[in-house]
């Protein structure tokens, strides 16, 4: 069975979601298979400056910090609260695309990474449209920096990505974070919906699992 948690880099509802995601995860990583999913939140033909959105993202971070405990650092928010002087023109593309590349190399370390993205932008201030916002990863996680930034505009790879939101769109996914698990080929159960607190996640994980223990016994 797969978990799959469609997210953005760039939504900050998200990064609020990562510390409890990524604890999920561990727990349950010897019974599930992770599946990070990128959404395209942002599209890269419509990306605008962030100064069109940076009022809106003032007022938003500060709820996202109060319900989740997460905390958006000094040099992103530079950013946000000087918006004429920032060169940001934040999209979903580009770090969707270096999730993908990640992805194969650790295939089992998803939520980790995507964790990673988010706290190199909300927390770091890096911008996730310049592929140097990840060499640090690239080092952490030990990816050869050469076949990262060939993949990086390689268009297979921008594919893969595109296919990841378009596969979040065929999940119905309008929002995001968003967690499903599948437990057959056409079977999901909706997990999280926004941000959900870890007890919250797992009494839901529990109840699907004992409505499917109790299925099979129907089945017998």
């Amino acid at each position: 069975m797969t978990f799959y948690y469609c997210y953005d880099a760039h939504c900050g509802w998200c990064f609020g979601f990562s510390k409890t995601i990524s604890t999920f995860a561990q727990q349950h990583k010897d019974r599930f298979h992770f599946e990070v999913l990128s959404g395209g939140m942002i599209p890269k033909e419509s990306a605008r400056p962030i100064k069109v959105m940076a009022s809106f993202i003032n007022d938003a971070y500060k709820r996202v910090e109060e319900l989740t405990g997460a905390k958006f650092g000094a040099d992103y928010l530079w950013h946000i609260q000087h918006p004429d002087d920032s060169d940001w023109f934040p999209e979903s593309l580009t770090p969707a695309i270096a999730l993908c590349i990640f992805k194969e190399y650790l295939p089992q370390r998803q939520v980790e990474v995507a964790a990673d993205f988010q706290k190199a932008l909300f927390e770091e201030g890096r911008d996730l449209s310049d592929g140097e916002a990840y060499r640090h990863l690239l080092i952490k996680y030990q990816i050869p920096d050469t076949d990262f930034y060939e993949k990086l505009t390689d268009p297979a790879y921008e594919e893969k990505a595109r296919y990841e939101f378009a596969l979040c769109r065929q999940l119905q996914v309008t929002g995001f974070p968003k967690l499903l698990l599948q437990t057959a080929d056409t079977k999901f159960y909706l997990v999280a919906e926004g941000y959900t607190p870890l007890d919250t996640l797992n009494a839901r994980l529990a109840s699907i699992m004992n409505e499917l223990a109790r299925e099979q016994q129907n089945q017998n």
